[in-house]
C-alpha cells in the first residue's frame, strides 16, 4: 500500500506529496462504465451544471470536460461569503447563491464568465441554513429558490437600458400556506411534468403548479426530517429523510404519493463532520440503462457506513456495502453515480464552523479528517454490488465525474503538519483530478493557503472552456486553462 500526504513545504510553496492511499488491488480495477447519465429535464437548465449535483437527478457528474492537463491558473474571487451554489447557464453566465459571513442573509451574484467576478448581486429574505443552500436554474437560466418567507422565486438576470446587468425576481409564489409554522423548504427540483417539487426540513412533501397556483402537500412520518436536497427523475422523486429513502410520484391534481420506502441504518447519532443526524445524502439516480435504473444513499451506520443501492421501480435493495473503510466512515456528500458505478467521498472529522441549530451532539465530539474515497459498482446483471477500490484521498469538497474527460474533479486539504490527520486554519488546499479506474490522483494545482480557501465540503462546477468554479467560504475560486 502506497501512502502519500499533501504538504506545505515552504510560505506559498506550490510543490505537494499527493494525499492517496492505494486500496484492494487499483492495478486490477476496470475502468467504469459511465453513460449514461439521468436524462435532461426539459424544465431544468444544462445537464452539468443546472443544480449543485449537476442534473435533477443529482448524478454530480457533467458531460463537460475539465481543465484538461496543460498549464492552469486559478484566482479567488473574494465575496466576505460562503458561496456553496454555482450554476452555470446556457447563456455561460455562472449564477452563485451565497451567504454572506456577517449578515447570513442568503444572496444571488452573477458572475462575469471571463474572470468570475460578480456583475450583479440580489439579496433574498434570510430563512434557515439550508434554505440559503438549494437552488437549481430553469430551462431559462433563471434562479428557482424558496426565500425565508417562503416565496417560490425565479430570479432572472438582464441587461439594463444602460448595459449593465441586474437580478430580478421575475416569479414569485407564496408556498406559506404549505409550510408549517417554523418550518422551512429545504431542497426542491422540477418534475418532467413543469411542477416544482419542494421539500420541508420537518418532512413536509410538496409540488407547486406555477401555472395555476395551485400547491399540494403530504406528510411523511412524524419525527422524519430532511436535511438534504431531493432528485427528480422520470419515475419519481427521490428523497431521504432522516430515518428512510422515498420515492414519490403525483397524482393528477400534483398530491405527492409514495411509491415506496425503504428504511435505513440511521447510527446512534450524528457523526463528526456531518450535518445532520441520519444520511448526509442527497439521494442520486444512475444506472446503465435510461441512467435512473437505481437510488443510491450513504447510511449513517456506526463505526462503518454502507453504500445503499435501490431499483428505482421497486425499492428493492440491489445492494448494502461497506465504504470508506481506509479512512474515516462518515459522508455529508451526495455519491457520484454513472453507468453502473458509484464514488462515495468521505466527510468524517470535517471541521465545519457551524452546524444546524438543530443537529444535535456528534459522537465523538470531535475527530481527525482522515478522508476516504470508494468506487462500487453495480454488477451487470444486477444481481448485487462489488466494491473495486477503498482509497485515503483527503477531499474537501463535492468531487464531480466529467464523462467527457474521464476523471474526478475536487479539492483536496492538506496538513500543515506532514503525516498528520488534523486540520489547522493554516492548511494548504489543491485543485485535484482523480482516475475513477484507481483512485490515483494524477495531478494536483495549488490553490492556496488558510482558511481563506476552504471549501468546507461544497460543490464545485465544471463550466463550458473547462472552468471549475469552486465556493469557499469565502467566496468563489475559478481554475482556468491558462
Amino acid at each position: 500500500m502506497t501512502h502519500f500526504r499533501l504538504a506545505r513545504t515552504g510560505a506559498l510553496a506550490a510543490s505537494v506529496a499527493l494525499l492517496l492511499a492505494a486500496a484492494l488491488s487499483p492495478a486490477g480495477a476496470a475502468a467504469p462504465e459511465f453513460t449514461p447519465l439521468p436524462p435532461h429535464n426539459p424544465y431544468a437548465g444544462p445537464d452539468g451544471t443546472a443544480t449543485m449535483h449537476g442534473d435533477t437527478g443529482s448524478s454530480d457528474a457533467t458531460p463537460l470536460p475539465g481543465p484538461g492537463a496543460g498549464a492552469l491558473s486559478s484566482r479567488r474571487i473574494a465575496l466576505q461569503s460562503a458561496c456553496p451554489t454555482i450554476l452555470v447557464g446556457a447563456d455561460g453566465y455562472p449564477v452563485a447563491l451565497c451567504t454572506p459571513i456577517l449578515t447570513r442573509v442568503p444572496t444571488v451574484r452573477l458572475l462575469d464568465p471571463d474572470t468570475g467576478e460578480p456583475l450583479a448581486q440580489l439579496s433574498l429574505t434570510k430563512g434557515s441554513l439550508l434554505g440559503g443552500v438549494y437552488a437549481y436554474l430553469d430551462q431559462d437560466d433563471r434562479l428557482v429558490v424558496v426565500d425565508g418567507d417562503n416565496r417560490l422565486l425565479r430570479i432572472g438576470h438582464h441587461r439594463t437600458t444602460d448595459g449593465a446587468w441586474q437580478l430580478t425576481a421575475d416569479r414569485s409564489l407564496p408556498l406559506s400556506a404549505a409550510v408549517p409554522e417554523g418550518d422551512a423548504v429545504t431542497g426542491l427540483a422540477p418534475d418532467w411534468q413543469g411542477r416544482v417539487w419542494f421539500v420541508t426540513g420537518g418532512g413536509t412533501v410538496g409540488t407547486a403548479d406555477e401555472a395555476t397556483g395551485t400547491v399540494r402537500t403530504l406528510a411523511l412520518p412524524a419525527g422524519e426530517r430532511v436535511d438534504n436536497s431531493i432528485s427528480t427523475s422520470p419515475s419519481g422523486t427521490a428523497i431521504a429523510t432522516t430515518h428512510a429513502t422515498y420515492l414519490l410520484t403525483a397524482d393528477a391534481d400534483g398530491t405527492p404519493r409514495v411509491a415506496w420506502r425503504q428504511p435505513y441504518d440511521r447510527g446512534p447519532a450524528r457523526k463528526p463532520g456531518q450535518l445532520s443526524p441520519g444520511t448526509g445524502s442527497t439521494p442520486t439516480f444512475f444506472g446503465p440503462g435510461d441512467g435512473t435504473d437505481y437510488v443510491a444513499i450513504v447510511d449513517n451506520a456506526s463505526p462503518t457506513e454502507s453504500l445503499l443501492v435501490h431499483r428505482t421501480d421497486t425499492g428493492a435493495v440491489v445492494c448494502s456495502v461497506p465504504v470508506l473503510l481506509a479512512g474515516g466512515s462518515g459522508s455529508e456528500n451526495s455519491p457520484i453515480g454513472a453507468g453502473r458505478s458509484v464514488f462515495v467521498a468521505s466527510t468524517y472529522g470535517y471541521p465545519y464552523p457551524a452546524v444546524p441549530d438543530d443537529a444535535g451532539e456528534s459522537v465523538p465530539a470531535s475527530a481527525d479528517f482522515p478522508g476516504g474515497l470508494t468506487r462500487v459498482d453495480v454488477r451487470a446483471d444486477g444481481s448485487g454490488c462489488d466494491l473495486r477500490w477503498d482509497t485515503v484521498v483527503r477531499s474537501a469538497a463535492v468531487p464531480r465525474l466529467s464523462t467527457a474527460d474521464g476523471l474526478i474533479h475536487t479539492v483536496l486539504r492538506g496538513s500543515l503538519l506532514a503525516g498528520s490527520d488534523a486540520t489547522s486554519l493554516l492548511d494548504p488546499y489543491y485543485y485535484a483530478q482523480i482516475d475513477p479506474a484507481t483512485g490515483a490522483v494524477v495531478r494536483t494545482h495549488y490553490l492556496g493557503t488558510s482558511s481563506l480557501f476552504d471549501t468546507l465540503q461544497m460543490a464545485g462546477s465544471i463550466a463550458p472552456g473547462g472552468v471549475v468554479y469552486q465556493g469557499t467560504v469565502t467566496g468563489v475560486v475559478r481554475i482556468a486553462p491558462r
